[in-house]
């Protein structure tokens, strides 16, 4: 085992596991489960069957990631910030199998804030920016700053996490310096 976990974490078999991974307390890991390198998740973090996280993932406490969910390398979760994997969930009428979860993917780099709800079927964009308390109903473009219920666009961020200041569609990060061109609503990195 080239990864570390308290005693209390229950990790089911099979699993992937990186190497530097930390599983802190009270946390389960469920069978089929793909976590990267270099990993930390906090304690009482669960991980649903078949659920794929990247290299370099931090998921702070009292995050559940469930089937349908993949995240990339890099991605941030703060505390108790929610995913879906059902659209229309009922009791009466189950929809818990892998099946009937709706695919979600979050690209490398993004930032989920505490408290923020990822509703499924959506893709927030790589080095994206979910603001706390945020409730995200639909794709979120790479680089975008979001925040609200429901989120909105409110500005663009630099893979640093510098605020963007556009000027004839053209920005440069005050912090890293990294060059950024703005055309037909999608912001890149030149």
């Amino acid at each position: 085992m080239n990864y570390s976990k308290h005693e209390t974490a229950i990790v089911d078999e099979p699993v992937e596991v990186g190497a530097g991974t930390k599983i802190w307390h009270f946390s389960h890991i469920s069978a089929g489960v793909k976590i990267g390198d270099n990993c930390k998740l906090g304690q009482n973090v669960f991980v649903q069957n078949n659920v794929k996280i990247g290299n370099n993932c931090k998921i702070q406490n009292n995050v559940s990631i469930y089937g349908g969910v993949e995240l990339e390398d890099y991605v941030f979760c703060g505390p108790s910030m929610v995913f879906t994997n059902v659209l229309n969930p009922r009791c009466k009428y189950p929809q818990e199998t892998a099946d009937k979860y709706v695919k979600t993917l979050i690209r490398e780099g993004a930032s989920l804030g505490a408290n923020s709800t990822i509703v499924c079927g959506i893709t927030v964009g790589k080095n994206a920016f979910v603001g706390a308390g945020s409730v995200v109903t639909k794709d979120v473009p790479d680089y975008a700053l979001v925040y609200g219920s429901p989120a909105k666009i409110r500005g663009w961020l630099c893979e640093c996490g510098t605020k963007l200041n556009f000027l004839d569609n053209q920005a440069e990060c005050l912090k890293c310096k990294k060059m950024y061109n703005q055309k037909e609503g999608k912001v890149l990195q030149v």
